[in-house]
């Protein structure tokens, strides 16, 4: 799977990559979409940036992006298409090609479609991050799109907003299956008893603000940036530590987590 220097991502975009995406043109005839067919996606998108034809924004959702989580070449090859509505405002487009990139660690066989997209990809970004600064009410889904803008497809996926969040995850030390809560019914580690409901639970460590580094420092700075108290208090404990209520080790939970749930890119 592509990734993007992070330099690329915060201020300009890596020569190379550029150079293939001001040199590629879609093979419309070649890029099977979501229901296995050609050409209808480019049709679609004709509408869309003609008239913005409601029919056509739903139609175009279901050809690039299957049942919510699989994406096909077509859906990547339209993805500099989207940005350029995005950029002219359109909060469909914008949505639509956050929900691409939010997938973009699937199997789609179109990496090279990616990386040629870069500058959109990095303009998409820009984007998103205005967007956050209106404090809008899908802060959520825009916060995790440009997670996945970042490269952070794991994150990107399985962030919530902490009202009521469960993570699921073994000890490091003696593998115990540790129950992460961390929301409306407190902020905690337990071992799930499906009938006595969470025991032995353990306060969770929470990280402070100058305690946190790499993508868990650059999380929490945005949320407060945006004034998203819950969101950024949330992210404190998420990449803060837990003590296993089996063995009583103290291990970080983000590292955790990610270790047992992350995706192995190609």
């Amino acid at each position: 799977m592509t990734t993007y220097p992070v330099a690329a991502l915060e201020g300009g975009v890596d020569s190379e990559l550029a150079g293939l995406f001001n040199a590629w043109v879609a093979n419309w005839a070649q890029m099977y979409d979501c229901r296995l067919d050609v050409n209808r996606v480019p049709e679609l998108l004709a509408l869309v940036e003609s008239d913005d034809d409601a029919e056509a924004w739903t139609e175009l959702g279901y050809r690039l992006v299957l049942e919510h989580d699989l994406l096909s070449l077509a859906s990547l090859a339209a993805l500099p298409r989207l940005v350029r509505l995005a950029a002219g405002d359109s909060a469909k487009a914008r949505l639509l090609a956050g929900a691409i990139m939010e997938r973009a660690a699937s199997h789609h066989d179109g990496d090279e479609l990616l990386a040629a997209s870069a500058e959109a990809i990095v303009e998409l970004g820009a984007l998103l991050d205005r967007h956050l600064l209106s404090r809008p009410a899908d802060y959520l889904v825009t916060f995790r799109a440009l997670l996945a803008v970042r490269g952070q497809y794991h994150w990107a996926n399985v962030l919530g907003d902490f009202d009521d969040d469960f993570y699921e995850l073994p000890c490091p030390h003696c593998a115990a299956e540790v129950t992460i809560a961390i929301g409306g019914f407190g902020r905690y580690a337990a071992i799930r008893d499906w009938d006595l409901g969470d025991i032995d639970r353990r306060d969770l460590r929470p990280s402070s603000a100058g305690e946190l580094s790499g993508v868990g420092r650059w999380m929490h700075e945005i949320a407060v940036r945006d004034g998203e108290d819950v969101l950024a208090e949330g992210i404190r404990h998420l990449f803060g530590k837990a003590e296993c209520p089996g063995c009583a080790s103290v291990f970080t939970i983000a590292d955790e987590y990610g270790a047992a749930n992350c995706p192995v890119l190609r």
